[in-house]
């Protein structure tokens, strides 16, 4: 991936998404922002114990840097549930939707995920002007919420999964993703992905699904960089408990969505990261 700063934020983007006309999206780091230790300092996540002032600081300071659009956040509960927001929509769902992925066409609207292991899936068709952004932890790749959100895309919003592009954000990697109770949490059908030391790699399962669910394999990128090995850049839950969670973002420019935007607070997340 690479590293880009703006504004005084620090965030990575994907080679592969980084020159689509219109297009703008970044992986943030936990670093730059307000928020003091255990959350120190770009924390987006309001259901970890942070301060819900220095959180809409937080997410107020990475709007910006963005440049555009509104920030749509959800509420994350690890499952396989998709939403479409709809491109006629004047403004962001005032209360975030439940589910693990956002899906729109809407010019203007930056969709925001809230990580701290899980995956972030940033996805686009850059024919049809569609975007989603995914949240994928261990439970949701167990549901395949990857291909499932590709099926919206391809359902709802006329795209093609050929025509597809897709990041798959920094995450808990191979070498850490220890699972010793494999044989109760994890279908056979996955353990293919298992070493010999009972971890898994999650990052090869959302790959997996996405050529299945019809991408070109030249048309997915994995970021391959581990939270739990990199607390120095990402907030990881497997590693710290306690802690922040970074944001991953993506948006579709447009005229007058250039303007300031606001940031919608609410209920974010459920369960652990």
């Amino acid at each position: 991936m690479i590293r880009q700063s703006e504004k005084g934020i620090d965030y990575f983007q994907f080679s592969l998404l980084k020159d689509i006309p219109g297009l703008k999206h970044a992986v943030f780091t936990r670093h730059r922002g307000v928020s003091t230790d255990p959350y120190a300092s770009l924390n987006v996540g309001l259901t970890v114990g942070d301060s819900t002032e220095r959180v809409a600081r937080n997410r107020e300071l990475i709007r910006a840097s963005f440049g555009y659009g509104e920030l749509q956040f959800i509420e994350q509960v690890h499952e396989d549930g998709v939403v479409v927001i709809d491109p006629d929509r004047p403004n962001p769902v005032s209360r975030p939707p439940r589910g693990d992925a956002l899906v729109t066409a809407r010019a203007g609207l930056t969709l925001v995920t809230q990580l701290a292991d899980c995956q972030p899936v940033l996805i686009c068709d850059p024919a049809h002007r569609v975007i989603a952004n995914v949240h994928s932890g261990w439970r949701g790749s167990l549901q395949n919420i990857v291909g499932r959100t590709v099926a919206v895309m391809v359902d709802q919003c006329g795209c093609r999964p050929g025509s597809l592009l897709a990041g798959i954000g920094p995450s808990l990697g191979p070498c850490c993703a220890e699972f010793v109770n494999y044989r109760k949490e994890i279908p056979p059908g996955l353990w293919q992905y298992r070493d010999s030391r009972d971890h898994f790699d999650f990052w090869a399962i959302s790959r997996d699904q996405l050529l299945d669910a019809g991408l070109v394999e030249t048309h997915i990128e994995v970021g391959g960089l581990c939270t739990r090995c990199r607390t120095d850049l990402f907030y990881s839950y497997r590693a710290e408990g306690t802690t922040g969670r970074f944001a991953a973002a993506i948006g579709l420019s447009g005229g007058e969505d250039r303007r300031q935007g606001a940031v919608r607070l609410g209920s974010q997340e459920a369960g652990k990261p």
